[in-house]
C-alpha cells in the first residue's frame, strides 16, 4: 500500500482573532489519510468546517492549528509557510477567488511555475512554453487566450473565475488540489468544462480533495471516497453510494444519528 499524500491525524482548529483569549474552535479532530490516485469528497451541513479544512491546510492566517498533524508526500505541512506549501505542491482552488488587480493572469501563472521549478531544481519556463501550455488550457477550459493578458479574476465573471483557477490547476500540476467548493455559481455547462478540466488532471501520482454540498459535482467528478462533516469532525465515510445517499435523504438521517440538528 502506498504511503499517503495527504495525512491529517487528529487536526484540531479555531479562528485565529487577535485580543480574544478563548476563540472559537471549529475542527475538532479531523482524520483523513488520502493516497495517491484518489479522489476524496468532504460533504456537509453549512458551517461544518469543511472550508475551515481546506484554509487551514493552505496556512491561512485567519486560522490557527492548536492540535494534530498535516503531512504532505511525508513532510510536515503545518511547519511551513503557505508559500512552501505551495511549491511543495499543494494547490487550493477557491470557493470565492479573489480579485488581484494590476497582476496579469500570465504572470500569477508564470511566477508560480517557476517557484514550482525552482524548488524541484529546474529551469525556469520560457514565457513562449508558458503560453502553449496556457492555450492548450484555453482550449479545454473554452477560454479565449486573451484572458492571458487580463488581470486576475478582475471583472470576470462567476464561472470564469473557476475556469481560471482550473487553469492553475492544470498548468502548476500539484501533488494534492484541495477544490473548495468549485461548483459555486456553475451553470451546468460550466460545470461540466471545469469538471473535464480536473479529470483531465486525474493519475496515479495526483490526488483530490473535493468539497461540495451537492452530488451534481460528483457525477461529473466521480469519487473514490465520500466523507460527512458535521461539527468539525468527520462522522461517516464510504465509497460514491454514500453521496447518492445523502441526495436522496439530505443530511437529516446522520444528524439524527448523531442527536444533532441542521439548525445545532
Amino acid at each position: 500500500m502506498s504511503k499517503p499524500l495527504l495525512d491529517i491525524k487528529d487536526l484540531q482548529v479555531r479562528l485565529a482573532l487577535e485580543n480574544e483569549e478563548e476563540t472559537p474552535q471549529i475542527l475538532h479532530g479531523v482524520n483523513l489519510s488520502v493516497a495517491p490516485g484518489t479522489v476524496h469528497a468532504i460533504m456537509g451541513p453549512n458551517g461544518s468546517g469543511k472550508s475551515t479544512l481546506a484554509n487551514a491546510l493552505m496556512g491561512h492566517p485567519f486560522y490557527e492549528v492548536i492540535g494534530g498533524e498535516a503531512y504532505l508526500d511525508g513532510e510536515n505541512l503545518l511547519e511551513m509557510e503557505p508559500d512552501e506549501r505551495a511549491r511543495k505542491g499543494l494547490f487550493l482552488a477557491f470557493q470565492y477567488p479573489q480579485a488581484i488587480p494590476g497582476v496579469r493572469l500570465l504572470e500569477l501563472i508564470r511566477a508560480a511555475i517557476n517557484a514550482r521549478r525552482q524548488e524541484e531544481g529546474k529551469e525556469p519556463l520560457s514565457v513562449f512554453d508558458l503560453m502553449m501550455k496556457m492555450n492548450e488550457g484555453f482550449e479545454k477550459l473554452g477560454m479565449d487566450p486573451s484572458f492571458a493578458a487580463r488581470f486576475v479574476n478582475d471583472g470576470f465573471s462567476g464561472g470564469e473565475k473557476k475556469r481560471a483557477e482550473i487553469l492553475q490547476l492544470m498548468l502548476l500540476e500539484p501533488k494534492v488540489a484541495l477544490l473548495d467548493e468549485t461548483d459555486s455559481g456553475l451553470d451546468i455547462d460550466a460545470l461540466r468544462i471545469v469538471a473535464n478540466g480536473v479529470n483531465s488532471m486525474r493519475s496515479p501520482e495526483r490526488a483530490f480533495v473535493v468539497i461540495t454540498h451537492y452530488q451534481r459535482l460528483l457525477d461529473y467528478i466521480e469519487p473514490d471516497y465520500v466523507h460527512v462533516m458535521v461539527k468539525g469532525r468527520i462522522v461517516r465515510s464510504g465509497g460514491p453510494e454514500l453521496a447518492k445517499e445523502l441526495e436522496r435523504t439530505g443530511y437529516d438521517k446522520i444528524l439524527a444519528e448523531l442527536g444533532e440538528t441542521i439548525s445545532a
